[in-house]
């Protein structure tokens, strides 16, 4: 976890913003599958041409598919992957998989969550139950302990994960970049403690008082943010609630098989923005 971001202008556009991350970074996104994951973000990597990404994310979709079909992925660690029930699951991703394209790192969500946290509170590994029964560990080398206070007890241990960098979609970020979301966080938390940098993607810029008024609800401090871009509808065509739901024709769209990608992404907000600011 970084702490050490306390330069006065945080403030960048989206292009600044995803420049900060080169080839071969790990970048762990926050949301859950299309809810407020930060996808103009992605979708900025995709123009600015990156390359060899890692992508960690416990319950991805709309966002490790098109990195996908961009071609912008060498390795992906995850949990659940799928593009929610309406759409099932996600089609360049799965290929990506068979064909190889792409390294695989398959998680459980709480195998996931361990590595993180061990990295978030800095230690090598991370004690995670549920997996005994379960043919990740062996996929993946995962060590088995034994219980050292002598209950005979056996635990599965899942080594620290920590991307270089938590890409989080917020609802309101103040100039200093504190930063908070409505409703749930997801794992939002636990990525912005383990990765090495924060960036940011709010809907909106707030007052500093909004944020001294109710400082229990601030979910990043600002300390732990390296920059921050304001960008309305960045989670789209996911949801960001409560100022947008999931924009369905658009996903469905997008899906299509036969469908350009040039396309979807010229339809994007922050694209049309772009186009006619």
């Amino acid at each position: 976890m970084a702490s050490g971001f306390n330069q006065k202008n945080k403030q960048c556009s989206l292009a600044e913003l995803a420049a900060l991350v080169p080839n071969g970074a790990s970048i762990a996104l926050g949301g859950s599958f299309l809810h407020r994951g930060p996808f103009a973000f992605v979708r900025e990597l995709i123009r600015q041409g990156r390359r060899d990404l890692e992508l960690v994310k416990q319950s991805p979709g709309y966002d490790v598919d098109i990195l996908c079909r961009a071609g912008a992925l060498r390795r992906v660690r995850a949990g659940i992957v799928a593009m929610e029930g309406n759409f099932g699951l996600a089609p360049w991703y799965r290929k990506a998989v068979e064909r190889r394209e792409i390294e695989l790192e398959e998680h459980a969500c709480a195998s996931l969550t361990a590595g993180l946290r061990a990295a978030a509170i800095g230690v090598p590994f991370q004690p995670c139950g549920g997996l005994h029964g379960s043919g990740l560990p062996e996929l993946n080398g995962w060590k088995c302990l034994d219980d050292p206070y002598g209950s005979g007890q056996k635990t599965w241990v899942v080594p620290a994960i920590r991307p270089d960098f938590a890409v989080i979609q917020a609802s309101e970020v103040d100039a200093q970049g504190n930063v908070r979301v409505q409703g749930t966080a997801h794992w939002d938390r636990i990525m912005s403690r383990a990765a090495g940098s924060v960036l940011v993607v709010a809907e909106k810029l707030v007052d500093t008082a909004v944020f001294e008024a109710n400082p229990e609800s601030t979910l990043i401090p600002f300390f732990m943010v390296q920059a921050y871009a304001v960008v309305p509808q960045g989670a789209w065509p996911g949801s960001c609630w409560p100022d947008y739901a999931i924009d369905y024709p658009a996903v469905e769209a997008y899906m299509d098989k036969q469908g350009d990608l040039q396309a979807h992404m010229a339809a994007a907000p922050e694209a049309r923005e772009v186009h006619h600011g």
